[in-house]
Order: structure tokens, then C-alpha cells, then sequence
């Protein structure tokens, strides 16, 4: 069974008890900042909320999402049709591990972003819906295999951005953002910006925090929200 849901301006169809997004999504597209975006790539693109929010955020580009469930790729392309942006947004049902990188995908993406499986699959609870184990544990989809292929789907300085856990920081080199929930809170989330062969350095932006001490969303937190 399917719900209807809404985030910002788009409308999104996902399962009522298999995977459903959370703010993760509305971070990462917040997140990109490159001015000139052609070619953009979500990796593991669920229902595709952060591709279709980026298709609006660059009207001139064209998104691919890459899905391996089958359920979830159905979603995707509904979603890109609801919200009117079909002609701009490809859905592609694909393993990454088994991708093929022909000459149209090869070194030619500026963008491509993941909000991947957090968890290591010996790591947690393993959720008895396959599509909510597939999409938080790293049963086809670990970082290694991530960074791979965006690096051989980004140009020269193309970008790669992130969402994960900061307990796994030491995985990835990057710059970096952490979202905390409060400013007493531990970072709760790490967002990553990397350069494709860029020169060296790290740089740690100001933590982003969601929550003030209300409860209720941080001022910065509303604007990415666009209230």
C-alpha cells in the first residue's frame, strides 16, 4: 500500500510500511551548493525524493536515479511524473556493483549524491521488510562500492555528496558538515562534500543545528524548509 505524501513543493508516493524518507533527504539537497550543474546522479535513489528535489533546485539539469529495488524504482518514476519532471528525470533498475560505464556515463556526471545504508550489515537490527533492510544496512551498497562508482561517473572536479553516520567518518575523506540535534546534542548525521581529484584538504563547516531549545525547528533548519 502506498501514501501520498508532500515535502517542500513535491508530492511523493512510498510505502506505507517499507521505506519512507526523513528530513536525511531534505538535508542533502539543502546540502548541494555547485553553481553550474548539468548531469546529476542519485545512487541508491529510494522512492526519489533527493534527485526530484534537486531536478527542481537545478531546472536545467537532467537527474538519473539509480534504484536497485524493483518497488522502489516503480515509486520513482511515478513521482517523477506527478511532479512534472519525467522529461528531466531518468529511473534506472540497477545493481551499482554491476553498472556499466559506457561512454554517455563514463567521467560525465558534475553531481552525484547518495543518502546510502548507514548500517554494516553484522550492525543493528535487520528490519523484516526487505525494503527498509535494503535501504539501512549495507546488504548490496557499502561505501566502497559507492565511491567507486561515482568516481567513475564524475568529470574532473565533479562533486560527490554525502549523508551518513559521523561514527563512520574514518570511512570517507572529505569536507564535511555535521547536523546535530541540539547544541548539546552529539552530531547526529554527517553531510560530505568531496572533489574529484581536488587538491588536498579537509574543511569542517559550522555544525548545523535542527532543534532549539523549544523543540521545535532551528531558524536555519526552517529556511531549508522554506518556512
Amino acid at each position: 500500500m502506498l501514501t501520498l505524501d508532500t515535502i517542500l513543493d513535491l508530492q511523493l508516493y512510498q510505502s506505507k510500511s517499507g521505506y519512507r524518507f526523513s528530513a536525511d533527504a531534505v538535508l542533502l539537497s539543502s546540502f548541494v551548493s555547485t553553481q553550474r550543474v548539468k548531469k546529476i546522479a542519485d545512487l541508491g535513489a529510494g522512492s526519489g525524493v533527493i534527485g526530484l528535489l534537486l531536478a527542481r533546485k537545478y531546472p536545467n539539469s537532467h537527474v538519473t536515479l539509480v534504484e536497485l529495488q524493483e518497488s522502489l524504482v516503480r515509486n520513482a518514476k511515478k513521482n517523477a511524473e506527478i511532479n512534472g519532471l519525467a522529461d528531466r528525470v531518468s529511473v534506472i533498475h540497477q545493481d551499482i556493483k554491476k553498472m556499466k560505464f559506457g561512454p554517455d556515463v563514463l567521467h560525465s556526471y558534475d553531481l552525484v549524491v547518495s543518502n546510502p545504508p548507514f548500517r554494516k550489515t553484522k550492525t543493528g537490527l535487520i528490519s523484516p521488510s526487505d525494503e527498509r533492510a535494503m535501504a539501512r544496512h549495507e546488504i548490496h551498497l557499502p561505501i566502497a562500492t559507492l565511491t567507486k562508482a561515482a568516481f567513475s561517473m564524475l568529470k574532473h572536479h565533479g562533486r560527490l555528496c554525502v549523508i551518513h553516520l559521523p561514527e563512520r567518518l574514518a570511512e570517507i575523506m572529505a569536507a564535511m558538515r555535521f547536523a546535530h540535534s541540539n547544541t548539546h546534542s552529539e552530531a547526529k548525521m554527517v553531510l560530505i562534500e568531496s572533489v574529484k581529484e581536488g587538491r588536498p584538504g579537509l574543511l569542517v563547516e559550522p555544525p548545523l543545528y535542527m532543534y532549539g531549545q523549544t523543540g521545535q525547528y532551528t531558524e536555519e533548519m526552517r529556511a531549508i524548509y522554506g518556512k
